[in-house]
């Protein structure tokens, strides 16, 4: 999650954060949520109202929250109160069916205590999509469109230095140069990110 670095949290269980520092993470919250939500049968509305129960919930409950030093625990918090907010969701409509892993008919909705399994590790897979696409939209305007270019078609396509170099005029030195600049970005703004 791009922003959501431990040092943010303590910041933002402290008395007077600052509206931006909330607003980065609700930001970054919010996709993450509507990602793990898009695998389940709602509608657009009733997706974004759960986004906003699980903020209600983070808002109140941050300033207790005790990051374990272990890898996961913000992540898997967060997904322990997006699964009870969904819970209830169900159980307030009662006309709609339980929730269940929508890739498993037979698989139940991941439950709050339920850190391991296939689903908790699509969880997971998909919270690593969002950082990583969230990082490289906010380094993108740091680099030129040949710079990039390079960059995605060698690093993120897997495709050849030489073969990008001649599609691009590049050479393929030039090609390395602008994926390593761009990666060596990329990991400045991971440091100290919470891979939670």
């Amino acid at each position: 999650m791009a922003d959501t670095s431990r040092s943010l949290l303590e910041l933002l269980c402290r008395p007077g954060a600052r509206p931006a520092d909330w607003d980065r993470l609700v930001a970054v919250c919010s996709r993450l949520l509507r990602g793990w939500l898009l695998r389940y049968p709602l509608q657009g509305a009733d997706a974004d109202d759960l986004v906003q129960e699980v903020l209600a919930v983070v808002v109140r409950k941050l300033p207790r929250f005790r990051h374990s030093g272990r890898g996961g625990a913000f992540r898997g918090w967060l997904r322990a109160i997006l699964a009870l907010q969904v819970r209830y969701f169900y159980r307030r409509r009662q006309n709609l069916p339980e929730p269940t892993d929508p890739q498993d008919e037979n698989g139940p909705l991941l439950r709050p205590d339920q850190a391991e399994g296939e689903l908790a590790r699509r969880w997971d897979a998909e919270h690593d999509r969002q950082l990583m696409g969230r990082l490289l939209e906010r380094i993108r305007p740091e680099f030129t469109p040949t710079t990039w270019e390079a960059f995605e078609r060698s690093a993120l396509h897997g495709r050849p230095a030489a073969a990008v170099g001649a599609e691009l005029g590049l050479t393929a030195n030039a090609v390395c140069i602008a994926r390593s600049r761009v990666l060596r970005r990329l990991r400045e703004q991971a440091r100290g990110l919470l891979r939670e």
